[in-house]
């Protein structure tokens, strides 16, 4: 595939996901602000609004409006930007896999960099998922991006690792 070919298409699917996560939020706001949670299959899958002024799991939730810019705004916008300059220049050398990898990464991180930036530190959550008492936080779609972005590298590291070239004795 053509260099110019990977480049649009990482920048298209991050576009894409950064729209989809917009979209999810908007739909949280309109359908689930002000209501009780919804739930579905039996409590596994709820939807209920809350607003996250901190990290994940509401991390950094207590730091002042100055710190947390920075710290969960700017600097995470600075990595992100350097991290799309890495995959951009680097993008020969990356497998299909490593590309949507980078591109899901990106655009969860975008997704709430953009709620924090435009809602005065607020992003949008809506979705939590379990079993009786073991859940998870309440999370986004961005937050599925930037997981699903993580394992998509975990997967390729392993399937994209160089082959050894040592070799045992009688074996081909």
């Amino acid at each position: 595939m053509k260099n110019w070919l990977k480049i649009l298409l990482f920048c298209l699917i991050s576009l894409v996901f950064i729209g989809c996560d917009r979209i999810t939020k908007d739909l949280a706001k309109q359908h689930l602000m002000y209501r009780e949670p919804l739930s579905y299959f039996h409590n596994t899958v709820r939807l209920e609004y809350v607003e996250n002024t901190g990290a994940a799991l509401s991390l950094g939730d207590q730091l002042s409006k100055p710190v947390s810019f920075w710290l969960l705004s700017i600097l995470p916008l600075i990595f992100l930007l350097i991290l799309s300059a890495y995959a951009i220049m680097n993008i020969r050398k990356l497998s299909p896999l490593r590309i949507l990898s980078f591109s899901l990464l990106i655009a969860g991180g975008m997704g709430n960099i953009i709620d924090r930036i435009l809602f005065d530190r607020h992003v949008t959550d809506f979705m939590n998922i379990g079993i009786s008492s073991l859940r998870t936080g309440i999370f986004n779609f961005a937050d599925v991006c930037v997981t699903a972005g993580a394992i998509g590298f975990l997967i390729s590291y392993n399937r994209d690792k160089p082959k050894s070239d040592l070799k045992v004795e009688g074996v081909d």
